[in-house]
């Protein structure tokens, strides 16, 4: 029986991966895990619903473009189904109900692929606890065609009132200052309580035998303590690493103080080149101490120079240059995709070395995420490498 699952990191050759859909994203209703308040997009807070059809259809048009760029090089591309309880309607379990979900279009966020191990995030919120059935269909023949596949799942949450913080965004939107968020930024204390293990499998980046994994507003300290039993007992020798970012004040943008998924902050084109978010840095000095042991570069990246303009989003979009820049997608060893608007950072990345494929992805960046966000890669050339032998006491 042919291998269909196998990747161990983010820059391997790539033979195979999932992208996801635009259709069937929403703004989700509010819930205690997070609130969208979009109001010049027609969704002031409290209202909700799917986004406009004519968003939908350039986004598609973007995606396809791409996949036609990967398919060009050989590479098979699946996509997702989506789930008819991602169209907009209400869904519930005996604990809560969520007036609709989020969507499809990030399956990076809900999916841990590393080697042969398919691992279910448990996220943190109500509308994407069941984004897990647009993805199953392809796990079960998945799981059916290769049998060195191990699909499983982190403990499905409750989420109930107790897994978040009482009255969080009040206090973050109306009464907290700058001091008092960093301050919690600092204390990894955001909306999750320690009820239950929560994480996005979107906060890990993949290196070998290392994976690093932000400590962020979706994964708490539970949450991390699971992946870390998890996969040492899964695959001996495998190492989770806890990272916390910095954030500087910025009145335009007052969510810095909520980091989430680690794939704004860096990514690595090849072994021993790693470029990181110089605004929102590693502050873990285990972290550095590790990266220049093993004789790894660090390269703050360039500033980003596309300007958003986008009125219904999922990430922070309005009027504003953003760090989803660093958010690229490898294929190959010194070979990235990189938002086409982003001529910086490709020149950046040119003259270290990488060659780059400019890929427009403006269109879709409104749903939740860039290019690294909607890929799920399932087959890397490639085995399960030390990148980091040389291994800091304590972490």
């Amino acid at each position: 029986m042919a291998k269909i699952v196998n990747s161990w990191n983010e820059w391997d050759k790539l033979k195979h991966v999932v992208i996801g859909r635009p259709e069937g994203t929403n703004v989700p209703a509010p819930e205690p895990a997070w609130w969208y308040d979009l109001p010049k997009g027609g969704y002031p807070l409290g209202s909700y619903g799917p986004f406009p059809k004519e968003m939908v259809d350039a986004a598609n048009e973007q995606m396809d473009y791409f996949i036609k760029t990967l398919e060009k090089r050989g590479i098979k591309v699946d996509r997702p189904t989506i789930h008819p309880c991602m169209l907009n309607v209400p869904v519930s379990t005996p604990d809560w109900t969520q007036l609709n979900c989020h969507g499809v279009n990030n399956v990076r966020d809900v999916f841990l692929v590393h080697g042969n191990y398919i691992v279910e995030a448990t996220t943190c919120r109500r509308s994407r606890w069941y984004e897990y059935l647009n993805m199953r269909p392809l796990f079960v023949e998945w799981f059916k065609k290769d049998p060195n596949v191990v699909h499983l799942a982190a403990p499905k949450p409750r989420l109930t009132d107790k897994s978040y913080v009482k009255n969080y965004y009040y206090y973050f939107n109306n009464v907290w200052m700058d001091a008092e968020k960093k301050k919690r930024l600092y204390n990894w204390e955001f909306q999750l309580t320690e009820e239950e293990p929560l994480w996005d499998a979107a906060d890990a980046w993949r290196c070998g035998k290392d994976i690093f994994h932000q400590a962020s507003c979706v994964t708490n300290r539970g949450g991390m303590d699971w992946l870390k039993r998890t996969f040492a007992r899964l695959e001996p020798g495998i190492r989770v690493h806890e990272v916390q970012f910095d954030t500087p004040p910025d009145p335009k943008k007052p969510n810095n103080y909520h980091p989430w998924h680690i794939d704004v902050n860096l990514c690595v084109p090849r072994p021993g080149l790693c470029i990181y978010n110089p605004d929102w840095k590693p502050r873990t000095p285990e972290f550095w101490e590790l990266f220049k042991k093993n004789d790894w570069e660090l390269v703050p990246a360039a500033r980003p120079t596309y300007v958003h303009r986008n009125l219904v989003y999922l990430t922070d979009l309005y009027e504003s240059k953003s760090w989803i820049s660093v958010n690229t997608f490898s294929v190959a060893p010194n070979v990235m995709c990189v938002e086409a608007h982003e001529t910086a950072f490709i020149e950046q990345l040119t003259k270290l070395g990488v060659e780059v494929i400019p890929i427009p992805y403006e269109k879709v960046i409104p749903f939740g995420g860039a290019l690294h966000c909607t890929t799920l890669d399932i087959y890397r050339e490639g085995k399960c490498e030390d990148y980091f032998p040389k291994q800091v006491k304590g972490y």
